[in-house]
């Protein structure tokens, strides 16, 4: 197969051929990273923003970006605001992956296994239960006077 290149002198992205080559990555998602990569450095990165540009709607971009977190081409950054309500997220976007960030040792607990109190145990109160009806009880059938059901030779004559 021949292999036709044109010379790069303007609109072309120079990036790592890494995650092109990464066997555990999607074609989706080697295709969507590269055109984060190509994207300006101030652009907004939203799953809005990136469906807008691209065929995939919405949620198959969010699958696709949730991929490339976990492989670690991106990290995403929740931001709050001053009362702690979310407001967006932050976008960084990696050529090479980056292992997760994993967080201080200390934060675990200190016991492994905690000491249980053991619940009281009571007998539950046993009471003489309200008897139940079993016998069937008569219902008389109302029928419907004012409209009678009638046979075929009284509906032949009217």
């Amino acid at each position: 197969m021949a292999v036709f290149r044109v010379q790069k002198t303007q609109n072309y992205t120079i990036m790592s051929n890494h995650h092109l080559r990464n066997k555990a990555l999607s074609l989706k998602a080697k295709g969507l990273l590269s055109l984060m990569l190509s994207l300006p450095e101030d652009w907004d990165y939203t799953t809005r923003g990136l469906a807008s540009i691209c065929k995939e709607g919405v949620d198959s971009v969010c699958a696709t970006v949730r991929e490339l977190e976990a492989a670690g081409y991106i990290i995403r950054r929740r931001i709050r605001d001053k009362n702690g309500q979310m407001r967006g997220m932050e976008y960084t976007v990696l050529e090479q992956p980056q292992p997760p960030e994993q967080g201080p040792e200390e934060a675990a607990p200190k016991c492994a296994q905690p000491k249980q109190a053991e619940p009281k145990r009571e007998k539950p109160v046993q009471e003489n239960p309200a008897q139940l009806n079993t016998k069937e009880q008569k219902k008389e059938i109302t029928k419907n006077v004012s409209n009678p059901i009638r046979t075929a030779d009284e509906r032949e004559q009217y």
